[in-house]
């Protein structure tokens, strides 16, 4: 099963629904797709969408998913962080009005950089994401909590 995990953002995210349709048309994604869509309203019948899910339901499909792929935000990329899976995330971006800023492109660069996730700039970049996947192998994780203050406030202040 594929988790795909949008948040709660007031803000759509089709964008990245379309471009797991488009995956699954191709063949790239061929498992069972479940959706936390939250404000993003979206109708397909190749995936199982949920505006809001329970906290317990979001955990255990957190705990079935082969991988995740997931929106920008650090709630969402930590779940599947301390639950040892393999993550796929995509920053909402400004220009598309999916976020009111672009700090998560910069969340989605550290860990990447970090060697925690897959890390892409765009849900175009969604195939090549899945091709690398299948081979990931996510750094264990340690808190890094006071360093991702600092590099967030960091960015914030800029």
């Amino acid at each position: 099963m594929v988790l795909v995990l949008l948040g709660t953002q007031d803000k759509s995210f089709k964008r990245m629904l379309k471009e797991v349709v488009n995956q699954i048309d191709k063949g790239n994604i061929k498992d069972k797709v479940i959706v936390q869509a939250g404000h993003t309203k979206y109708i397909s019948n190749k995936m199982k969408i949920f505006d809001f899910v329970k906290e317990e339901d979001i955990k255990r499909y957190i705990k079935n998913a082969n991988y995740i792929i997931t929106h920008g935000g650090v709630g969402s990329i930590m779940d599947g962080i301390k639950n040892n899976k393999k993550i796929i995330a995509v920053p909402r971006l400004k220009k598309y009005y999916e976020h009111t800023n672009d700090h998560q492109l910069e969340i989605v660069r550290e860990f990447d950089k970090e060697g925690y996730i897959i890390g892409l700039n765009d849900v175009n970049e969604l195939e090549k994401g899945l091709k690398r996947v299948i081979t990931f192998k996510s750094k264990n994780f340690k808190s890094n909590t006071n360093n991702m203050i600092k590099i967030l406030e960091e960015y914030i202040s800029n």
